[in-house]
């Protein structure tokens, strides 16, 4: 392959290099809830995993430190909760019920939602399009709960909603991270702030609910579930943040389809899982919906992207509202 034709297919190289492991969450997620243990506490860790991963990548650029102003320590303690303590938690205790299929599924109505909400505030203007596949991504979730059929167990249909509401949580944090992000601050400093804000809110948490989780020694399957979303979702991150510098934001927007597509793969790969004909109808519904919904690289619209575990909706608004043109 010659140089140009390297650099031309990178982008899409570095885009399944982030997405199929960020797809691989899921699946950890599942993985770490088979032991029992309290959701809160398996959230409390895999923040805390993130947030010294993010610590020594930030020290080692020579940023260890977070600004601390009033704006910053509210910015952070809203995302700490809409990012990562709501939303985690929710899929945990979802995991024990629904398959990974079914959580990358759910979890990719974050773009919808979070274009719902920006419309509702005025910070976008309506679309026929985009309400369309507003509408596919809400007929899709509908084909996996209300047919008795669509889901190996039928009572699941509640804890696909609980995922839904965890997504929404995401798309809340999207709009107040495109409303309030703190000026022109790396945005790994802040993500830092985010993840150490949630650790602090989640540990009266953890105490008053009695759910602090003793890590076994030598590590099982659940600890090291724990640290692989910890470390994939940081550099996952970092890869998506890159693909957005090299190639603008809506061509890195493509990374919600790669992600959900992965998320199911993984799914029947590491637990064998079969879906029903409404779990496909849905998730093509759901690729539809995301096709309608991404914006246009004429247009100034922030991007979400379905993003699983701890930041699946943190990253794109980071960037601006301005995206720019593909440079592949």
């Amino acid at each position: 392959m010659s140089e140009r034709a390297a650099h031309r297919f990178m982008p899409w190289i570095l885009l399944l290099v982030a997405g199929v492991p960020w797809g691989a969450t899921f699946v950890l997620t599942i993985l770490a809830v088979e032991r029992g243990d309290h959701p809160v506490g398996i959230t409390f860790w895999q923040t805390a995993i993130g947030a010294v991963a993010l610590f020594v990548f930030n020290a080692a650029r020579g940023k260890p430190w977070i600004p601390l102003s009033a704006a910053h320590v509210r910015f952070y303690a809203v995302c700490g909760v809409l990012g990562t303590a709501l939303p985690t938690i929710s899929f945990f205790y979802a995991a024990e019920y629904v398959q990974a299929g079914v959580l990358s599924l759910s979890t990719a109505t974050v773009p919808m939602t979070t274009f719902a909400l920006a419309f509702v505030l005025r910070m976008e203007r309506y679309e026929t399009l985009r309400m369309l596949g507003l509408m596919l991504g809400c007929a899709a979730i509908a084909m996996i709960t209300v047919p008795e059929t669509s889901l190996p167990d039928p009572e699941a249909w509640f804890w696909v909603l609980v995922t839904v509401v965890g997504a929404t949580c995401y798309s809340l944090e999207n709009v107040f991270i495109g409303r309030s992000y703190p000026g022109d601050d790396d945005p790994f400093v802040i993500l830092a702030g985010m993840l150490i804000a949630a650790l602090l809110l989640l540990t009266p948490v953890v105490i008053v609910s009695d759910g602090f989780m003793v890590p076994a020694w030598p590590l099982e399957t659940v600890e090291w579930s724990i640290i692989g979303m910890g470390i994939i979702n940081v550099m996952a991150y970092g890869l998506f943040i890159h693909i957005i510098n090299v190639s603008g934001p809506v061509f890195a927007s493509q990374m919600g389809y790669v992600v959900t597509l992965a998320g199911v793969a993984w799914g029947m790969i590491v637990f064998g899982e079969q879906h029903s004909l409404w779990f496909w109808g849905a998730l093509v519904a759901m690729m539809a919906g995301l096709t309608l919904v991404r914006p246009r690289e004429s247009d100034g619209a922030p991007i979400a992207v379905a993003h699983p575990g701890d930041h699946l909706a943190d990253q794109v608004p980071l960037i601006g509202d301005e995206p720019d043109e593909p440079k592949t």
